[in-house]
């Protein structure tokens, strides 16, 4: 809802956190979506309006820097000279999962608590929940962030309720903190910013220029369920491989502790400290997994498919795919089938054509 206290001629500042981690193409998606509020709608129907936000990139010292993806980034302003804003926007940060900050976003840190407590909106996307937690702004809150960073995010912050399942999370004091999760989830968030201050038909009429959709299924969906790294330990390692190569294999717990040579309830101990998971959710992983790409890829029955990657009871593989994944096998076939055909189409080579647009022979 628009804020009625706010005169309609002063647009509301949205401050963008410029740092060396951010991409280009996300920060300047957030710039260019809320600087085109009003405006495009109207200049498509012949008229000319001014948005009623005022996006400007931030940094602490304004100086131009070079984002994560090589781009070139002049900011708009220091913290120190930056209008007060309404909303801060934390992108995205192109870190690895579980990476220590330690001191080199303190300064940004300090400035997220500052403009929060002064009672700006404050926000982020994707991975940039990462400088929000640092911040210590998501402690006893609900959170969401990239599905990738949600087991580390978990360990680092406990005291946050991490939802990688879910695309938009609005939380804290007043609903002053709002959080996208993973990709392009940042359009929700910028439509419910849009909504939340210019009204909801600024905010749909941003989504029909831009043919942004508000899309339900959940990001667990688009998920790799294995995501970790190869253990370091080598015992571990060695199983992990095995596992690759014979998931579908029966009783493969028992396969790999035999593999390991170590006394069963050990190897579980060590394989759920090196890998974060115990083995029998390891090898439900690696089945998950390739059942998808079954799924993706062809039109076998889900009976058939769950016994190739190794489960007799079809019923039992469709209550753990619709548990891990948050869709039923044919919910995913019928989701990610249909995009993973017209992908395949389009990586298809086009046939030469002669002066005539006849496909030329060889």
């Amino acid at each position: 809802m628009a804020d009625p206290s706010r005169p309609s001629c002063v647009p509301i500042v949205v401050a963008l956190l410029g740092v060396p981690d951010a991409t280009a193409a996300t920060l300047y998606g957030y710039y260019d979506t809320f600087a085109s509020t009003c405006r495009d709608w109207q200049m498509v129907h012949g008229c000319r309006a001014e948005s009623p936000f005022r996006p400007m990139v931030a940094s602490r010292d304004g100086r131009p820097f070079t984002a994560a993806n090589g781009i070139r980034i002049t900011p708009d302003a220091s913290f120190a000279a930056m209008p007060a804003p309404g909303i801060v926007c934390v992108t995205d940060l192109a870190i690895p999962p579980g990476e220590p900050l330690d001191d080199r976003y303190d300064v940004e840190a300090q400035w997220l608590r500052e403009r929060h407590a002064d009672g700006a909106i404050v926000t982020s996307s994707c991975s940039g929940a990462v400088l929000l937690a640092h911040a210590g702004l998501l402690d006893g809150l609900d959170a969401t962030t990239h599905w990738a960073y949600c087991d580390a995010l978990r360990r680092q912050y406990p005291r946050t309720r991490w939802h990688p399942e879910r695309g938009l999370v609005v939380s804290g004091a007043d609903q002053r903190i709002v959080m996208a999760g993973s990709g392009i989830a940042w359009h929700q968030l910028v439509l419910s910013l849009i909504a939340r201050h210019a009204g909801a038909e600024a905010a749909m009429q941003v989504a029909r220029i831009n043919l942004m959709d508000w899309n339900t299924t959940s990001p667990i969906a688009y998920a790799s369920l294995r995501h970790g790294a190869q253990a370091s330990d080598p015992v571990v390692a060695h199983c992990q491989e095995w596992a690759a190569l014979h998931y579908q294999t029966e009783s493969p717990v028992a396969r790999m502790v035999a593999l390991s040579g170590l006394p069963e309830r050990t190897f579980k101990r060590r394989f759920a400290q090196a890998t974060g998971m115990s083995p029998l959710e390891y090898v439900h992983t690696l089945r998950l997994e390739e059942a998808k790409q079954m799924l993706e890829a062809g039109d076998e029955p889900v009976e058939m498919i769950a016994l190739e990657v190794g489960y007799q009871d079809a019923s039992f593989f469709s209550r753990l795919f619709r548990r891990r994944v948050a869709l039923t096998p044919a919910q995913y076939r019928r989701r990610f089938g249909g995009l993973k055909r017209r992908l395949d189409g389009a990586a298809a080579p086009v046939a030469p054509r002669d002066a005539r647009g006849r496909e030329a022979t060889r």
